[in-house]
């Protein structure tokens, strides 16, 4: 059995958004627009309650169509608090819509959400060393710039903390540990360490 950075135990979920998804570079805008709307709904959760629930979320907001939720309307609201598969929070629903609302602006400022969150990195992905799963930050300066500039441009639920998730999950940083089968596999030590 492969050695996993030990945040994801032994459940068989985890295991697998570890060895899948967590640390793969993503730049799709529609896939990023997801994954920073499900790191709000995370925040003062723990992520495998949202990963339990993601097909339920998916589901909820059609696919996290940003064209989609940037029309909800407090009918929509509505429907989603009344939701049991999800985590029912108003201020993270209407966080959601805010944010898809953002994300069509930039759009229309000719930027892609893509690049607008890859400028944090300068495109690239942050290669670190880590030991041990306690030496990784909750924040980085870089997650607090994207945050700020997030947080301009009318994005909700987008903290610092929650841009530094966000980071590890979509591979803009290398947050594996050195012992696990993943760090290498996604670039370990090259590039720019940290």
């Amino acid at each position: 059995m492969p050695e996993r950075c030990s945040w994801c135990g032994e459940d068989a979920l985890y295991c697998a958004y570890h060895d899948d998804e967590w640390g793969v570079v993503e730049r799709d805008d529609r896939a990023l627009y997801e994954k920073i709307v499900l790191d709000g709904f995370q925040a003062g959760l723990s992520w495998i309650i949202v990963l339990r629930k993601r097909g339920n979320f998916r589901r909820a907001f059609e696919g996290f169509e940003p064209e989609r939720i940037a029309r909800y309307g407090e009918a929509d609201v509505a429907r989603l608090m009344q939701d049991a598969g999800i985590v029912r929070n108003r201020a993270k629903i209407e966080g959601a819509v805010a944010s898809a609302q953002a994300l069509l602006r930039l759009r229309d400022e000719g930027v892609r959400f893509s690049d607008f969150l890859w400028q944090f990195t300068d495109g690239r992905t942050l290669q670190h060393r880590r030991a041990t799963w306690r030496t990784i930050p909750a924040a980085t300066k870089e997650s607090r710039a994207m945050a700020k500039a997030l947080s301009q441009k009318g994005f909700r639920f987008c903290g610092p903390t929650v841009c530094y998730a966000f980071m590890q999950a979509v591979g803009m940083v290398n947050d594996h540990v050195k012992t696990c089968f993943r760090w290498e596999a996604l670039g370990g030590g090259s590039q720019r360490a940290g």
